[in-house]
This record gives structure tokens, C-alpha cells and sequence, in this order.
């Protein structure tokens, strides 16, 4: 049995360290472990995903991290969150049960209604933003409970907090620490109340993860499809970023028409991400979001302002949750390392993105050449967004505002935009036929059997390969400038995957063909691509 168990363990890590680097963690759908301190999240992180995946999110202004983690189930792959022992109830559980007048193992039918809505209501100072974030962005939630300490008024208030924000999400109720298959279910009978069917299992021996995680991959498979976005009922939101001070709020209100937000010459006047519905001149819909300014993580760290970290860390957030970002500059500053650092984050996040350079008229003696040298700058100094348009812009008087929702619709046409298998083979053609990819000291060279585009938001690229290690960095981005110079695909950041495609094979269980060519038929034998 041991013997067996290791080389499961071998296989499953060698199967691990060959796809986890193909597809990037933001494009993996995410699922959220939640639940009260001590019920064995961690523990249940670690048996899906195991101990030494986990990486922590480093964000601005948050004193303890979420944990994320890949996790393989069958032909599934997603990120699993651990959002620790963050949650916690604004009293002493001796307290709370004496006011409920309840005992810890009654469900909800012991609590009064009103008693229960005012705790719900309480939910947001009682759990810690982590968990709310990680929640949002999840697709699944697993709800974590303890089977041998048994329900109590925490569960309650956090499955009435859940029920109640996240209706829309699957919510699946686990019960942990259920160690017998057959003490497990009387375990788990005692949380129907809490109106979610319980699951007993065990993250220490195991006990009930497989029917855990194939629950998890066929909701997975239900909201990641490729029907999951309404495209009539999409609204593209644009963040508005950058560091304090550079007009970021009378960009918005020049655009609204309205003193949507306070402005003023004070740094750090804006403390909230804030969202406004706007309408285009054509008619299209817009969601905005305006922004608090984005200063180093240390000028934040040394000013000691609470209220600044986290309006730093919604504006982060804002960038994330976001189709388009306006990156707002001031045409007399210099551009930082600062601004630098967000358009990384910017590109990082796979955002559609337009350089806004704001307060245009204080540039002196301008002329027909100076806006060709200073986008020339500004493409040597934001190389992460050399992609991105660049729109100049007086927010304060309203001079060429309308250019940036203009610039912006474009950016999400182009972040949205697809192309056909044979027009993106051509291309790939041509880049190949005028540069193959290198030999290697051996004599080896990278070949490209065919390539598909795999998904939108942002353009993701997969390229079957016959060795992904045989194609060096250099050559990817020159792929990748290829594709943007025949298809465009201006203001979007653009994915390309390589995928082995002998590495496939035998992650299948086939084993290596000896004529790769044999694999393709019809469309794909003619859209193969020999160096």
C-alpha cells in the first residue's frame, strides 16, 4: 500500500510540475475554503493542493494574506484560497449564546429571525476582508465546519451571511474531522439545519475529498463555461489608477458631466473606489471607477494611516475586478518607478489598459513633434504597457476627455475580439517562415504543429508544440510582437501558451508517438507547421 501511495504521489507531482506552467493562475477558476478559526481549513488546503504550493499574495495594507494553491482533480485544474483563521464573531461565543438564549448545537430554527438578521447585518465587521475577498472572487465556496465540536452560533451567522450575499455562488457545506465513514454521517446530520447538505470528510486521512473535489469540478464545469458571461447584460467596468494628485477625479467628473467626486489639490482626497454607470456617446454602457492614489507600499507603511492602506488596497482591487484601466499620468512629472509598478500590476492581471497623460496644457511651446517624443518616453519607461494607447487629455476644462471612453471602447473590442483558427495558423505561418525558432546545441529545433485561441479577456493563445523547452523566451515575445503586428490587438495584453506535445501524450497514458504528424487529421495535418 505504501509502495502504491508513492508512486501516486510521483505521478500526480509529475503531472503537477508539467501542466502548472502552461495556464496562468488568473485564468484557473478559484475556489474558496471558508469557516471559523480551528475547523481544519489549512489542513484541508494542504490535502488539496499540498503544503509546498501555497504562495502568499503580497497587497498593500493587508496584515494577513490569503493563501493560493493549484489543485488537480481528473481533468480539472483550479486555484484553491485559504483564507486561514481570518474569521471571527464580534463576541465571546459565551456572550452571543446568552443573548441568543440558545445552546451551541440548535440550528437556525432556535434563533429568532430578528436576532438572526441583525447578525447578518453585523457579518461584515465580523469577518476580516480577506475572506470577503476571496469569496468574491471564487466561483465555488466550500464551507467549512467541525463534526466532532458540532454546530454553533458562529456557523449559523456565517451560513446566514452567506445565503445572504452569495446566494448566486455554489456553496458547498463540508464537514470536517469526520474520521469514521460510518460515525460521519450521524457527524454531518447534525448542520441540515443550516439549509446546505452536508458532506462528512476528513483533510487529515482523506476520508470523503474525492467526493468533495468531484463535487467541485461539476459546479466548476456548470459557471466556467463558455456560456457563463450574458454578453447583452455586459457592462465593461474602467478603472481609473494612479499615483495622488494626477486628476484622477476630474477625469471622472469631466466625464459623468457631474461633481461625481470631491476634487482637490490635497493628495489623497479620494479614500474610496467608487463606481458610477456612465453612457457613452453611442450608447454604450460603462461602469467607472474612480480611485484612491497609489503610493509606495513603504511612504504607506511610514505614514501609519490605516484609512490609506486600505484605500490602496481597494484601489489594487478596483484594477482587478475591472475590464479597462485608465493609467493616469501628469504631463509635467516624471514618470516613477511607482507608475511602472502599476502598469505591471496593470499587465500582470491581463487588463485592457490607455495611458491617460492629464493636464496636457501645462506643457509650454508645444508643436507638431512634441507629442511624438513624449509618447516616445513613455513606451522607454512603461515597457509592461507598450501595447497600450495613449490619450493626452485637460480634465479640468474637459479638453479631448471624450477621446479616453473612445480609446477605452476600443480596448474592450479588442480584448474581447477572437480570431479563426486558419487566420491566427496563417500568421503563425508567416512569423515562422520569416524567422524559424533556434537549434539548440544539439541540433534540436522547436516545431509548431498548430495553435488555437483558447480564450477572451485577455486573448489567450495555446501553441502545440513539440517541446515547449526548445522555443527560448526571446522567441515567444517574438511570436507574441508577430501576432499584435498581423492582428492587433492594441490595449490588450495578450497570453501564449506552449504545450509539449509529446508531454501530452503521455500525461494520457499513450506514450510518445513516433510520427507526431500521425496525430493530426484534416484540418489540423494541413495547419502544421514544420521548421
Amino acid at each position: 500500500d505504501e509502495r502504491s501511495s508513492s508512486k501516486e504521489a510521483q505521478v500526480k507531482e509529475k503531472r503537477r510540475k508539467n501542466t502548472s506552467k502552461n495556464i496562468p493562475d488568473h485564468l484557473l477558476p478559484k475556489v474558496a475554503i471558508v469557516g471559523r478559526p480551528n475547523v481544519g481549513k489549512s489542513a484541508l488546503f494542504n490535502r488539496l493542493v499540498g503544503g509546498k504550493t501555497a504562495i502568499v499574495v503580497d497587497e498593500p495594507g493587508v496584515t494577513r494574506d490569503r493563501l493560493y494553491g493549484r489543485s488537480f482533480w481528473g481533468n480539472y485544474e483550479f486555484m484553491v484560497v485559504d483564507t486561514g483563521g481570518v474569521l471571527t464573531i464580534s463576541k465571546s461565543q459565551t456572550d452571543l449564546i446568552e443573548e441568543l438564549a440558545i445552546s451551541t448545537t440548535i440550528g437556525m430554527e432556535g434563533i429568532p429571525l430578528a436576532t438572526r438578521e441583525a447578525a447578518v447585518a453585523r457579518m461584515p465587521t465580523m469577518i476580516e476582508k480577506q475572506t470577503t475577498v476571496a469569496v468574491e472572487e471564487s466561483s465555488v465556496i466550500i464551507f467549512l465546519v467541525d463534526g466532532q465540536a458540532g454546530l454553533n452560533a458562529a456557523d449559523v451567522e456565517i451560513a446566514d451571511w452567506l445565503r445572504k450575499h452569495y446566494s448566486n455562488k455554489c456553496i458547498i457545506l463540508a464537514v470536517n474531522k469526520c474520521e469514521s465513514p460510518r460515525k460521519g454521517i450521524s457527524q454531518a446530520s447534525e448542520f441540515w439545519s443550516l439549509g446546505f447538505d452536508p458532506l462528512p470528510i476528513s483533510a487529515l486521512s482523506g476520508t470523503g475529498t474525492g467526493e468533495l473535489l468531484d463535487l467541485v469540478c461539476s459546479e466548476i464545469k456548470k459557471v466556467e463555461g463558455p456560456e457563463f458571461l450574458e454578453e447583452e447584460n455586459y457592462v465593461p467596468a474602467i478603472a481609473i489608477v494612479g499615483r495622488p494628485n494626477v486628476g484622477k477625479s476630474s477625469i471622472l467628473n469631466a466625464l459623468v458631466g457631474e461633481d461625481r467626486t470631491i476634487v482637490s489639490p490635497v493628495s489623497g482626497t479620494t479614500r474610496d473606489a467608487i463606481d458610477t454607470e456612465f453612457t457613452g456617446p453611442d450608447g454604450q454602457k460603462f461602469k467607472l471607477i474612480d480611485t484612491a492614489g497609489i503610493r509606495k507600499k513603504a511612504a504607506v507603511a511610514s505614514s501609519g494611516s490605516i484609512p490609506e492602506a486600505l484605500s490602496v488596497n481597494q484601489a489594487f482591487r478596483a484594477i482587478r475586478r475591472s475590464d479597462v484601466v485608465a493609467l493616469v499620468i501628469e504631463a509635467m512629472a516624471c514618470i516613477t518607478e511607482q507608475d511602472c509598478k502599476i502598469a505591471d500590476r496593470i499587465e500582470r492581471e491581463g487588463k485592457g489598459c490607455l495611458i491617460v497623460v492629464n493636464k496636457w496644457d501645462t506643457i509650454p511651446n508645444k508643436n507638431q513633434q512634441t507629442t511624438v517624443f513624449y509618447e516616445e518616453d513613455v513606451r522607454r519607461k512603461v515597457r509592461a504597457l507598450s501595447w497600450a494607447p495613449i490619450v493626452y487629455s485637460t480634465a479640468i476644462a474637459g479638453h479631448s476627455v471624450d477621446k479616453i471612453i473612445v480609446a477605452a471602447a476600443v480596448v474592450e473590442k479588442e480584448r474581447s475580439r477572437r480570431l479563426t483558427t486558419a487566420v491566427l495558423n496563417q500568421v503563425v505561418r508567416e512569423a515562422i517562415a520569416f524567422k524559424a525558432p533556434p537549434r539548440t546545441r544539439g541540433g534540436k529545433r522547436g516545431r509548431v504543429y498548430y495553435s488555437t485561441q483558447a480564450a477572451i479577456r485577455p486573448p489567450t493563445f495555446v501553441f502545440f508544440v513539440n517541446d515547449a523547452k526548445l522555443f527560448p523566451e526571446t522567441y515567444r515575445r517574438y511570436m507574441e510582437k508577430q501576432l499584435r503586428t498581423s492582428a492587433g490587438f492594441a490595449g490588450t495584453p495578450i497570453r501564449l501558451l506552449w504545450r509539449s506535445r509529446r508531454k501530452m501524450e503521455k500525461s494520457d497514458g499513450k506514450g510518445p508517438s513516433t510520427n507526431l504528424q500521425e496525430n493530426f487529421t484534416g484540418t489540423e495535418k494541413r495547419l502544421a507547421v514544420s521548421t
